[in-house]
């Protein structure tokens, strides 16, 4: 029987996503990116010892490492031509196919030099305390064009003769605020169209219809991953606005990004770290000191590793938020939890939870929406015992420290939502499986 599952983080980002994808592919024929851009940063471990290697992904699926999965970039990515060929290439040299697995929706908007050229200008000018923290890619700006109807996209590439004409009417609006507000050297309109034309060439080999492909996978009996980016309290609809990113980030974009139906979401899996990470601004209630040695911070900070994949900015880090996750529960509709990096938390004598705010004298148990309400957020810890003992690499869930069995039920209790899978290593392998998604 088909059954469909889409992963999604739940946190702010760099939960760990793009390990469960891979793992979670032996089970898929296909897997799909369905929002977001090259901004997000999906690492894989694959192999051991002097076998082992690292995959960095930013556009590409994580189930390229898998082979004979189909890998599908659906219509809800903004797509820099530019950065998904460097991909390409790169993983091709490391010995995966890329061709004649990878597909590419022709209603996926580019990312144009001037969509970069905005985005880090518009950063630029802002104060300090005001930053979005973005990566400057050129996401942002590449979505305003989407919405504003003004969008080149994969499809337009089709048609050689009228790029420049649509060229020269998008830098008629763009150069205009490059040039009066943001201070900066205006986009040459010939450049840009010999370098759309170039890209043009390249990517039509890629381009198929990804919403009639995946019906007929589906139809097909075949399974079917859709892959989210970046976490849900960064949705723009429904993250701590306006630091957040320009997609949807939550489970339901899955269905507009990639072009089918809601009922061919089957199974909705939600990635979250035993703690919390957070990357640029924004409020963080639960957050800790990342540079004192004596904080339970700075061990999450150097132990877990917690930079950036995109920007290699360090992460700020913080106890787990269960107030959080109650918010991703309910706007994903989640049927099971993926814990990750638990053992991270090795070894540090008490663990706290955040478990509601104190906000103007009122307690709540549920993250607020918008980024104000969440900076006047007082956080409401409990405290759990924890362990010495070594939880890396373990594989069966009685193999767990009795103490780390209690942290993670415990956080089943406060979010309302049971624990499926917790990954206790970045390998394939190094994963308890408590019921599995395609099960």
């Amino acid at each position: 029987m088909t059954k469909n599952v889409v992963v999604i983080g739940t946190q702010w980002g760099d939960e760990g996503k793009g390990k469960i994808v891979d793992w979670l592919t032996n089970h898929a024929h296909a897997v799909v990116r369905f929002q977001g851009g090259h901004n997000a940063g999906h690492t894989l471990v694959i192999g051991e010892g002097s076998l082992q290697k690292e995959y960095k992904l930013n556009l590409v699926p994580s189930g390229i490492i898998r082979e004979d999965v189909e890998c599908f970039i659906g219509n809800g990515v903004v797509l820099d031509i530019n950065h998904l060929g460097k991909e390409i290439s790169r993983l091709e040299k490391g010995g995966i196919k890329v061709k004649n697995r990878l597909h590419v929706s022709p209603g996926c908007p580019l990312i144009l030099d001037y969509h970069v050229k905005l985005d880090q200008a518009r950063e630029l000018k802002r104060e300090n305390n005001k930053k979005i923290g973005t990566t400057g890619k050129g996401i942002g700006p590449a979505y305003e064009d989407k919405v504003a109807r003004r969008s080149l996209r994969v499809y337009d590439l089709k048609n050689e003769k009228g790029i420049k004409g649509k060229l020269e009417e998008i830098l008629d609006y763009h150069n205009f605020v490059i040039k009066n507000y943001l201070n900066s050297e205006e986009i040459n309109l010939n450049r840009q169209v010999d370098i759309v034309l170039e890209q043009a060439s390249f990517i039509k080999p890629y381009v198929v219809d990804v919403s009639e492909k995946l019906y007929e996978l589906n139809a097909q009996g075949k399974n079917i991953l859709f892959e989210g980016a970046q976490g849900a309290l960064l949705d723009i609809d429904h993250g701590t606005y306006p630091y957040v990113t320009s997609s949807n980030c939550i489970s339901g974009q899955a269905a507009a990004g990639s072009g089918v139906g809601p009922h061919m979401l089957n199974y909705i899996l939600g990635i979250t770290k035993a703690y919390t990470t957070r990357v640029g601004g924004g409020p963080f209630p639960s957050e800790l000191d990342i540079d004192d040695e004596s904080s339970p911070g700075f061990q999450m900070s150097h132990k877990g590793k917690e930079f950036g994949t995109v920007t290699q900015r360090k992460r700020r880090c913080g106890w787990f938020d269960a107030a959080a996750l109650k918010r991703s529960a309910m706007i994903n509709g989640l049927s099971g939890l993926c814990i990750t990096k638990l053992d991270i938390l090795d070894g540090i004598k008490i663990l706290k939870i955040c478990i509601g705010y104190r906000v103007d004298n009122e307690e709540i148990n549920l993250l607020p929406l918008g980024a104000d309400q969440v900076e006047n957020c007082e956080p409401i810890f409990i405290d759990m015992p924890g362990w010495d003992e070594n939880t890396f690499g373990i594989k069966k869930w009685d193999e767990l420290p009795v103490n780390a069995q209690k942290y993670l039920l415990k956080l089943e209790e406060l979010c309302g939502v049971n624990v499926h899978v917790v990954s206790t290593g970045p390998e394939r392998d190094q994963t308890i499986v408590i019921n599995h998604p395609f099960d």
